[in-house]
């Protein structure tokens, strides 16, 4: 042996990575599975469950095409390469670039050798060049840049069907009547049974833990799904826990699906001529456009953007967000419920429900952070820094968004079925009926009155606030909203 190229959990692609220059006469594969990882925080075990399983998955496989690998447990990352080195001798250790700024120096301190990360399509250094040309980092403008550079969805130097972007299309709120096609279930072979085991868990059948099933899940999509995808994509209902949404975050995350290939998969379906544009472009737009941006962003801004908190909010996380039963409001009820079922929501819930609760609260960032990353199947650390600390609640001042994503309980009664049948009016603002969201999100724009009058984004509703004749009213019910928040009474 030569040499030792350690593998991530992340990186289960043998395509990519350390994995693309490998040869099995000389290299030794190695895969930690570290404590620290596993119990180190209150980790979803359905999360925990699909990653390590996935990972024992990949490690076979790559035993039946004939390399050693070790899969060692170890206290951390590092003690289970220095178990590697006592195995195969003292051989340099290389891996690809990790993706977090933790992992990174851990192993850099190490003397680990690394290889270019290229399970993305935008090369960090690529992205920070369009990021120092820019005046504002407008998810857009990248968006349109990678079209152009990867020659998706483009005729020619135009784009198909005539516009960058069909998001106006695509704001459909929940359909009544509407049959919705089955999603896959997985079955569960030794493997998965082994770890389940390990961990005191019984697993669901949602996620695949193979990339032949991750594969299954991709074809699903493009087959029964991709078509109606961009209509209802904003749309939650308590009738349907996934509506036309791919279910691929979590294999493009941990690495047994890569983007090109989801890339390539669509843009062939599309050429049947049966999907339309809006519905193409709309998942083209999350995998090269958001995606990709967000990755940039997160190592484009350091590693101690994680700690903004711009806003000065400073409430400790509520109970309910691990205890629904602590909240009235259907709304983050059932998404709570949502997410101890399957590990996972879709971004609407996730941003205009989670996220927006917390903004016009005033939750502590770096402690909402943290939950998101301990419960959802397809968090890291890329993932959730920039879409919470920059998207979901402002944290940044506007580095990443320019104004922040608030709304009150007219945007949810719009776009859900939740109000229906809650014990809270999205309609009133006071009251002990008002809709916590809708109170919460006038009292937010006074609380921030001087700061966001200068965002001409938002300077329009913060106006709003001189119309109302029951402000201090609305103070008081605010006061009284969060008190009950604290003490897990909502």
């Amino acid at each position: 042996m030569k040499r030792i190229l350690y593998i991530p959990f992340d990186h289960l692609h043998k395509g990519y990575g350390v994995l693309k220059s490998a040869n099995s006469k000389d290299d030794a594969v190695v895969l930690v599975e570290s404590a620290r990882m596993c119990s180190g925080r209150d980790w979803h075990p359905e999360r925990l469950f699909f990653l390590i399983s996935s990972a024992r998955h990949f490690a076979a496989e790559l035993e039946t095409e004939g390399f050693r690998v070790e899969y060692i447990k170890a206290a951390t990352t590092i003690d289970g390469l220095k178990q590697s080195r006592k195995k195969f001798g003292d051989l340099p250790i290389h891996s690809a670039e990790p993706s977090s700024f933790r992992q990174s120096s851990a192993l850099k301190e190490f003397g680990v050798v690394f290889h270019p990360n290229d399970f993305f399509l935008t090369p960090r250094d690529l992205f920070a060049q369009w990021a120092d040309s820019q005046k504002s980092y407008l998810m857009e403008n990248f968006y349109r840049k990678q079209r152009v550079r990867l020659n998706v969805l483009m005729n020619g130097s135009k784009p198909e069907g005539g516009e960058w972007n069909f998001d106006k299309d695509n704001r459909l709120p929940p359909p009544k009547n509407y049959t919705w096609p089955k999603y896959l279930e997985h079955d569960r072979d030794a493997i998965d049974q082994e770890v389940a085991k390990e961990l005191g868990y019984k697993p669901k059948k949602y996620w695949a833990t193979t990339r032949s099933g991750a594969l299954k899940q991709l074809d699903n999509f493009l087959e029964h799904h991709f078509a109606n995808f961009g209509p209802y994509e904003d749309a939650v209902t308590t009738e349907n826990w996934a509506f036309h949404h791919s279910l691929l975050s979590p294999y493009l995350n941990n690495g047994l699906l890569h983007a090109s290939e989801v890339i390539s998969a669509a843009v062939k379906r599309y050429a049947k001529g049966d999907i339309p544009i809006a519905s193409a472009e709309a998942f083209v737009r999350q995998i090269i456009g958001w995606r990709e941006y967000v990755n940039g962003m997160y190592w484009f801004l350091g590693e101690k953007y994680r700690e903004n908190n711009q806003l000065k909010a400073k409430i400790e996380l509520p109970q309910l967000f691990r205890d629904p039963s602590k909240t009235k409001m259907n709304c983050l009820k059932s998404t709570v419920e949502d997410i101890q079922e399957r590990s996972w929501v879709h971004h609407i819930p996730r941003l205009m429900i989670l996220s927006n609760f917390a903004l016009i609260a005033g939750i502590n960032p770096q402690q909402f952070l943290d939950w998101m990353r301990e419960v959802f199947i397809d968090a890291t650390e890329w993932v959730m820094v920039p879409n919470v600390i920059g998207m979901g609640v402002h944290a940044d001042g506007g580095t990443m968004m320019t104004k922040p994503y608030a709304a009150g309980g007219a945007y949810i009664s719009r776009m859900t079925n939740y109000c229906k049948g809650c014990y809270f009016d999205p309609k009133k603002r006071t009251g002990e009926d008002a809709c916590p969201f809708t109170t919460l999100y006038w009292d937010f724009l006074d609380r921030h009155r001087e700061g966001f009058a200068r965002n001409h984004r938002i300077a329009q509703q913060v106006r709003g606030l001189d119309r109302l004749s029951d402000l201090e009213e609305l103070r008081e019910r605010a006061d009284e909203i969060l008190e009950k928040l604290q003490k897990g009474k909502l």
